[in-house]
């Protein structure tokens, strides 16, 4: 049992007050439990289309429900749909009689072709497919997979059907599990699984969807029936006639409501998760061995060596004090350093507060959209932190340009992950996708940027100018001492690429479960191990970019700041060459848009990826080094 579910079932005990969206309904028997119509979703397309934009039954008159922003940025068009079902009645209706024309046949083909699933809402649970699944021990697992598919293409294992052939699942199958206790009145709904079948539907005399008046002839509905197919693309061609069709099961289920997402939000064998952390955890006992052997013994000996010599003898040592004069000098290029340090800072604050808020149950699925929602607006509002950290170490090196860093820091990265989302979008609406991002939600989240995240910038920047700085532990000299000639493997390129291998082997493995999550359109609900995963990352980059910052200053390197950031911060790059790799050997996405789509929103998550763990890793060398120059006597 999940955090939510613990979460959800104390609340249900507790005098009737639940979260807000996670209310449960208790419906009398006979009263209509409404179905809605959500999106059509293809994981070799990955881009959303309306449920309406194919041919199928439409209600006298369709009416689109509330959407949150994630529901809009996720191409979810929540509408109304024609199907009547009442608690604990089964029956069997006919919907719609359809005629296809050749345009119309070759779309629904198309979308056939292209794995497309239906996706449906009753109660706020989604529609699934049940899937049994063998576990190596032997034992199933009863697995849900969201939404159904829109059709089959004909195969010398489907009876009926003619091979490469598009058939269409025009008949509905609900089985709606319900649970009743003694302590409320009525049903819940606790299940809503969806078994599709693909019939040619035969009747006699006027079509009508009146059952009493409708000689129907396949009923009832099952497998053995000849299949619905679906006419090709064929000018001039006689309209294909498509009769939808659906009937309702009503299963009691032992499942409290409280518990009906467990199905949905399984992810698999947990120990596949502890395998993770254990694998993480020995990188980072790894690397806390190092960096206590070097503060422990290595440090130690310098701190004692260096404080006992005289100047005389110290003209004759090498090491990380000789370049005490320079390690404070100023990086080049300072304002974009910073702001790449607050726009890091705004983002793990985002991150930090979003998983911890979803451990808690509080970002539940069943907010549909409530994640995304969640994350825009935290990262908007952790501009404050943002402004703070940029403006702050941005005094620490003495820099006098207040206005343009603070302005770097609130246009530099949310410009370049604007700019690449507003290209991708001109191609997904010239897909006429669902996915792509309407005019006015363009406009309120450019809103929100110059209205609420960039004042906030500049008043975390006011209280981080205002805030005192303590002085460099030691002076830097006017005229910089000569870098000496660095052997090829202490070079800057290999130091950064060698950095970011640990940080990113820390995540790996669940990095591959939120990918799946996000490409094979399942349900991630993690947070827990997320948590502790990302707990992980940030000691993994501190103490990798802190062992590295040391050997660099023992070869009397000192210029470090930039180092540091990109130390860590390369993990970004071994992230996107994992996505690469991804797209090759888990995914079949088909297409220019699709591919275009996949690989710019991997690279903007590698270049966020980039700035959090380069962040991490800066800040811990700035406290590195304010620590060992501030422990040793300089004459």
């Amino acid at each position: 049992m999940g955090v939510r579910t613990v979460v959800v079932a104390l609340l249900s005990t507790a005098s009737g007050f639940y979260l807000p969206g996670i209310a449960p309904h208790e419906y009398a028997d006979g009263e209509r439990v409404e179905i809605k119509v959500n999106q059509l979703s293809s994981t070799k397309t990955q881009m959303p289309y309306d449920y309406y934009s194919l041919p199928f039954c439409k209600p006298a008159e369709t009416v689109s429900a509330v959407e949150n922003l994630g529901e809009v940025l996720h191409g979810s068009v929540i509408q109304n749909s024609p199907y009547d079902i009442f608690m604990g009645k089964t029956d069997f209706k006919v919907l719609c009689r359809v005629e296809l024309n050749p345009k119309e046949s070759a779309l629904l083909a198309k979308r056939i072709k292209e794995d497309y699933r239906v996706h449906l809402i009753m109660d706020n649970l989604p529609a699934a497919t049940k899937m049994i699944r063998e576990m190596p021990d032997g034992k199933q697992i009863t697995m849900y997979d969201r939404g159904y598919p829109l059709g089959f293409i004909g195969s010398v294992e489907r009876p009926g059907s003619v091979e490469g052939t598009p058939y269409l699942y025009n008949h509905l199958r609900f089985v709606v599990k319900f649970h009743k206790e003694d302590s409320f009145i009525g049903a819940r709904v606790v299940g809503f699984e969806v078994e599709p079948l693909s019939v040619k539907h035969q009747y006699k005399g006027k079509f009508t969807t009146d059952m009493s008046n409708l000689n129907l002839l396949t009923v009832p509905v099952g497998p053995d029936l000849p299949p619905q197919p679906v006419a090709g693309k064929k000018e001039g061609a006689a309209q294909a006639e498509v009769v939808y069709t659906y009937d309702v099961k009503w299963e009691y289920s032992e499942i409290k409501w409280a518990s009906r997402w467990d199905l949905y939000l399984y992810m698999g064998d947990d120990q596949i998760h502890w395998f993770s952390i254990i694998n993480s955890l020995a990188i980072v006992l790894l690397l806390t061995g190092i960096v206590a052997m070097i503060m422990m013994r290595t440090l130690r000996r310098d701190f004692n060596r260096y404080n006992e010599q005289d100047k005389e003898d110290l003209q004759e040592e090498s090491g990380w004090k000789l370049v005490h004069a320079d390690v404070f000098r100023p990086p080049a290029y300072p304002i974009c350093l910073v702001a790449s340090l607050g726009t890091g800072m705004q983002l793990l604050a985002m991150a930090c507060i979003a998983i911890f808020c979803a451990m808690l149950g509080f970002l539940s699925p069943a907010n549909r959209g409530g994640l995304l929602t969640a994350t825009i607006l935290l990262f908007v509002l952790m501009g404050v932190p943002a402004g703070y950290f940029s403006a702050h170490t941005y005094k620490s090196v003495k820099g006098t340009e207040w206005k343009k860093a603070t302005l770097m820091t609130a246009f530099l990265w949310p410009a370049v992950v604007v700019g690449a989302f507003f290209v991708l979008n001109f191609f997904i609406w010239g897909q006429a996708s669902s996915g792509a991002m309407p005019v006015g939600t363009m406009l309120a989240l450019l809103l929100m940027w110059f209205g609420i995240s960039t004042p906030l910038v500049f008043v975390g920047a006011f209280f981080g100018f205002k805030a005192k700085i303590a002085d460099p532990p030691t002076r830097t000299n006017e005229i910089p001492r000569q870098v000496p000639q660095q052997a090829w493997y202490m070079g800057a390129a290999f130091n950064v690429l060698m950095g970011g291998i640990l940080p990113f082997g820390a995540i790996f493995i669940e990095l591959f479960f939120i990918m799946t999550s996000v490409w094979l359109q399942r349900f991630y609900y993690v947070f827990g191990f997320l948590a502790l995963v990302l707990l992980i990352l940030v000691v993994t980059c501190s103490e990798i970019a802190v062992v590295l910052c040391y050997f660099q200053l023992c070869n009397e390197d000192y210029e470090w700041w930039w180092r540091s950031f990109l130390t860590a911060g390369s993990s970004g790059l071994y992230l996107f060459a994992y996505s690469i790799m991804y797209f090759f050997t888990q995914l079949d996405i088909i297409g220019f848009v699709p591919t275009l789509i996949y690989f710019t929103y991997m690279f903007v998550f590698a270049t966020l990826f980039f700035v959090i763990t380069g962040t991490i890793g800066f800040y811990s060398c700035y406290w590195f080094v304010w620590t060992i120059y501030a422990a040793i006597k300089v004459d």
